[in-house]
């Protein structure tokens, strides 16, 4: 540490008591400076150069120090500047066209570089808690309900006919899901669709679904041969009655009660639509009762898939779902002996080409059923067959002249004002929501 009274600068050193001969020193006696210094004539120069000496000392100090810092400064502004061009170097130019207006605090406009604007995101539709149906337009819910009843009420009727000359309900069901391999992987070439990374837990969830798949078809099936048709329908009526159930009990959803009465006429209206021989057994009700079930948890299951999770779209889900659904189809046709009673050789050109467009109409239903319970929800799914199981007895009517009582011509009009009250019920809950969301951003804008 330098000693008291010492300047150092930068390696120049000098003390203040340098100083000798002057008269400022406290310790000082009159008596000492007298006899150091004989005459006041004499020891006025001798003191003025001190002092000249002292002050050129100093100022040569003050120089140095003014050198020192100009060059530490010149030295930071130059790196700064170098910082400044490197960054200014690697920042593109943004034209002016890529600039847009935005206020300021003051309340002036200024113009910054969209590419500092915020990003718009790609996001999903937002998914009702109630049924899972998409936060979409009811107009855009009607078209793709509309295509999905066109395919459906064309591939029943179409059904009818390919059954009389192809009578094996599992080798035509292989043909539906070969249909749905043979066409999304022609759509996923042409980059219509891309296929997301699944876990081992994702593979064996989808796994699960396509035997709960398979297993409705097949108990639906089975449960035909021992109870009457009249019945069946009857029974598969009550599927949105068991489709709310899940819905309240798993997912803890709760429904308007305008819901729960416009659930009423549909199922009533079908039962006596369907009203005829309700002879059944007590295995084949049982079997009957279990379909029903079935047909609602895979109803819900496939809106799950696709709108909660895994997120899938209608395609890339038939694209997963049908190699397993064409397997397992097989081998329920081969363990009901419908391979020992298929022969391929007795099979013509117009055999062919009815079985070829039958699974063509088959892969348009799949994936207007998959997006109309994707973007609609589980129950109108449910009311929508209901409403289709109706449809296909008028048309049957028409186009075949089966004869149908009072009853069930009562029964057809009672379901479909059902459906039109359902429908109703829908828009207006959906228009409720959109108003109220609208509502609340508004509020939140203004906050």
């Amino acid at each position: 540490m330098p000693s008291l009274g010492v300047v150092n600068v930068s390696g120049v050193q000098m003390s203040i008591h340098d100083l000798d001969g002057l008269d400022s020193s406290p310790t000082q006696t009159p008596a000492q400076t007298r006899s150091a210094s004989p005459s006041r004539g004499s020891n006025k120069p001798h003191t003025s150069r001190q002092v000249e000496d002292f002050v050129t000392k100093l100022g040569s100090m003050a120089s140095l120090r003014e050198a020192i810092s100009a060059t530490d400064t010149d030295a930071r502004l130059e790196a700064g500047t170098t910082k400044t061009q490197d960054v200014q170097a690697q920042t593109p130019a943004i034209p002016i066209s890529d600039k847009q207006m935005a206020i300021t605090g003051d309340g002036s406009t200024e113009s910054i570089p969209k590419a500092l604007s915020p990003i718009p995101t790609k996001t999903r539709p937002r998914v009702s808690a109630i049924d899972g149906s998409s936060d979409i337009s009811a107009t855009s819910k009607f078209q793709v309900l509309l295509i999905y009843f066109i395919f459906n009420l064309g591939l029943t009727l179409y059904n009818k006919a390919a059954m009389i000359m192809f009578p094996f309900p599992f080798l035509l069901t292989a043909l539906h899901a070969a249909s749905g391999m043979a066409g999304t992987q022609l759509l996923l070439a042409r980059s219509v669709f891309t296929l997301k990374n699944l876990s081992g837990r994702d593979t064996a969830l989808l796994s699960a679904f396509s035997i709960l798949y398979t297993a409705n078809i097949a108990v639906s099936n089975a449960s035909l041969a021992m109870v009457t048709i009249p019945f069946h329908q009857t029974v598969r009526a009550l599927t949105p009655v068991f489709t709310v159930a899940i819905y309240r009990i798993i997912f803890s959803s709760v429904y308007s009660r305008a819901t729960y009465m416009s659930l009423l006429p549909i199922i009533i209206g079908v039962m006596l639509a369907s009203y005829g021989d309700l002879s059944a057994t007590a295995l084949g009700f049982c079997m009957t009762l279990l379909g029903t079930l079935l047909a609602a948890v895979k109803t819900v299951a496939t809106n799950r898939l696709q709108t909660a999770g895994l997120h899938f779209s209608a395609l890339e889900l038939l694209h997963r779902m049908s190699p397993i659904a064409c397997a397992q189809s097989l081998i329920v046709a081969y363990a009901t002996g419908e391979f020992d009673h298929f022969e391929p050789r007795v099979l013509g050109v117009k055999s062919l080409v009815i079985l070829a467009t039958n699974g063509i109409i088959a892969f348009g239903l799949n994936v207007a059923s998959f997006e109309a319970n994707k973007r609609s929800g589980a129950l109108t799914m449910t009311i929508a067959a209901n409403v289709k199981q109706v449809l296909t007895v008028v048309l049957s009517v028409i186009i075949w002249r089966v004869p149908i009582g009072a009853m069930n011509a009562c029964g057809i009009a009672v379901t479909l004002l059902g459906g039109a009250w359902y429908g109703r019920v829908e828009l207006m809950g959906k228009t409720a929501k959109s108003t109220e969301s609208s509502m609340e951003e508004a509020a939140t804008s203004k906050a």
